[in-house]
């Protein structure tokens, strides 16, 4: 068989996804060869209009040579092979456009997190039940993006890694304690564990949304030098100063306190978010913090081209229909025959 041949072969059975069923064709001539012909066997009986017998078993045989009912029952056999073996046609090349990006979120679990000063729904609460509210309903409006999250403290480490499955973000999420990842503020490794994430990703759409309420007192790696790496992988870093002024609940009352809310380092978030092209953001309370997370939502989404695929259209009813039609009718001819 020449090359040509070969190939032509090989994108004929290319159509079929279980092509090896088409060696079931020859297993009726197979039996005809093998088995022992009922006309072999001496006459155990003589009747009448045996001849006439005699006459429809010859009309029989020579329509499984070609004619009659037995030709269409092997047609219909071979048909039955080709739809068993699932012929297929390929579509047209289909590219669907992703759109999204591929978003950490790193969230401060540290023991400031634990302060009381926000309100959420007429009513005080600590700052990471006020961060967790805010961040669901930003996690609702990210259809589309690769979302993970990452929590530091004395550590950072990675809850959820990049996924579609935004509810799994969304429990970790809940499930998150203050003092978690220990009672300090690592936000130079937080920034470090996010890029070596990120870094895998499409350049144009690594970015990281940091929320915290202090200033870097743990971890390995210095904020500044965070934000470099994050800068040489065009990671851009969102930085979130969250917190309100801090104070003392006595009695039912808030007592605010003089300087109680300078201990965030507004000042480095603003340089790691200049450096790596992001923005800086100050919230002091759940409104706030949540126009934050609106208006980086409504940065515009990056597009890029999802895989060409060509989608594959089952066509095996097409013979399994012609069988069933050919099986009909030479049931249909032999009825008439006899």
């Amino acid at each position: 068989m020449s090359l040509p041949q070969l190939v032509a072969l090989q994108e004929a059975l290319g159509n079929f996804a279980w092509p090896w069923l088409l060696c079931a064709l020859p297993l009726p001539w197979l039996a005809r060869w093998l088995l022992p012909s009922r006309r072999s066997a001496s006459a155990a009986l003589k009747v009448p209009y045996g001849a006439r017998i005699d006459a429809v078993a010859a009309t029989g045989g020579r329509s499984v040579r070609g004619r009659g009912p037995g030709a269409l029952a092997w047609l219909a056999w071979a048909l039955l092979c080709i739809a068993a073996a699932r012929p297929q046609q390929l579509g047209p090349a289909i590219a669907p456009p992703q759109v999204g990006r591929d978003l950490m979120l790193a969230v401060d679990l540290s023991g400031s997190m634990s302060e009381e000063d926000v309100e959420l729904g007429g009513n005080v609460v600590d700052r990471l039940t006020a961060a967790k509210a805010v961040l669901a309903d930003f996690l609702d409006r990210r259809a589309g993006d690769r979302v993970g999250l990452l929590v530091f403290g004395d550590r950072a480490y990675v809850l959820t890694p990049l996924t579609l499955d935004r509810d799994s973000v969304r429990d970790q999420l809940a499930d998150s304690v203050v003092g978690l990842a220990g009672r300090a503020t690592a936000i130079g490794d937080a920034i470090g564990l996010a890029v070596k994430r990120l870094r895998t990703q499409p350049a144009d759409q690594r970015v990281v949304i940091l929320l915290t309420d202090g200033v870097n007192t743990a971890g390995t790696l210095a904020p500044d030098k965070a934000a470099e790496l994050a800068k040489s992988e065009h990671v851009r870093v969102h930085t979130i100063a969250f917190g309100g002024e801090g104070g003392l609940t006595v009695f039912g009352f808030r007592l605010p306190m003089p300087g109680g809310g300078d201990e965030i380092d507004e000042a480095g978030l603003q340089r790691i978010a200049q450096q790596t092209g992001g923005r800086f953001f100050r919230a002091r309370d759940t409104e706030s913090l949540a126009e934050i997370y609106a208006e980086i939502d409504r940065l515009e989404p990056v597009q890029r081209p999802g895989q060409s695929v060509r989608p594959r259209i089952e066509r095996y009813a097409w013979p399994l229909g012609g069988a069933l039609v050919l099986a009909l009718l030479a049931f249909a001819a032999k009825r008439r025959l006899t």
